[in-house]
């Protein structure tokens, strides 16, 4: 019965060496720096619940039913991703690179026009917050759920964006740096996740108390429960509504930490400090 459970429902190589490759830079990196046992969990909480997520009978009901959809999308696109780069990871990740390859391939590469000019774009705050609400709305359309729930390339784009936005959004929030080298200022960081909630809230808010069946795809692929159409739709809506919200407002708090840290060890521009001041 527990085979069940951890048995992938669609199994996928490029996840499997993606996950492991990740998990293993991770513990050789751990080994050659002081980790706390705090951000380890972390870590690996967030990496479990991605792999739950993907990679076990879970994607099953994701499949199935629409409010279990709705929480693998709230566990991919917010829940793990806060997770993972709460614990910071960068420094970790690339320490378990062998010596050789980072001053081979990495340094270079990360010294490159091409890779600066890359990255400017896609961690522009503007892209990159605009692109976390998108996606969340775009996938939320009819037509479109009905699409990614027809094809197993269209199934498997939705949840990989779902994580790379996420992923890509809690890394410039949660940024320890000012700014500059950080691409938001810290205030902006704490103001951020208030402002990315509103859309999704009032998204959750229609599905919620709507009096239609505005996903009939899961009647055609069937459900995995016998629930009443409108009540599994409500939870869906609930679920988008409240838990991501809660979860998008401790990622504020987190970077109102990173805030008064900056703050306290003077290393806020001399501009921030006078705002705080007036504030």
């Amino acid at each position: 019965m527990l085979l069940k459970w951890i048995v992938p429902w669609e199994f996928s190589w490029i996840f499997l060496a993606t996950f492991l490759a990740t998990s293993f830079l991770y513990w050789r990196g751990s080994r050659r720096l002081h980790v706390s046992p705090l951000r380890q969990a972390a870590f690996w909480l967030g990496m479990a619940t991605v792999y739950v997520s993907l990679h076990t009978y879970f994607d099953y009901y994701a499949e199935h039913e629409f409010f279990m959809h709705r929480i693998q999308q709230v566990l991919l696109h917010h829940l793990a991703p806060l997770m993972i780069i709460a614990a910071y990871p960068g420094t970790v990740l690339r320490a378990g690179l062998p010596l050789r390859w980072r001053a081979r391939w990495l340094r270079p590469v990360q010294q490159s026009r091409a890779w600066r000019g890359v990255f400017a774009v896609l961690l522009n705050p503007t892209f990159v917050t605009a692109t976390f609400v998108a996606l969340i709305l775009v996938w939320l359309i009819p037509p479109m759920q009905t699409l990614a729930m027809l094809d197993w390339r269209i199934y498997r784009a939705m949840n990989w964006s779902m994580i790379v936005s996420g992923l890509a959004y809690w890394w410039i929030v949660l940024d320890h740096r000012p700014k500059p080298p950080g691409r938001m200022s810290p205030g902006v960081r704490v103001l951020s996740p208030a402002i990315t909630m509103t859309p999704q809230i009032v998204a959750g808010a229609i599905v919620t108390f709507s009096k239609t069946d505005l996903y009939p795809i899961f009647e055609i692929c069937g459900r995995a429960f016998t629930m009443n159409v409108l009540t599994g739709q409500l939870i869906g809506g609930l679920i988008m509504w409240v838990p991501a919200a809660m979860i998008e407002s401790i990622g504020g708090l987190l970077a109102l930490r990173q805030w008064l840290r900056l703050s306290r060890n003077g290393r806020l521009p001399k501009r921030e400090i006078r705002r705080r001041a007036r504030a």
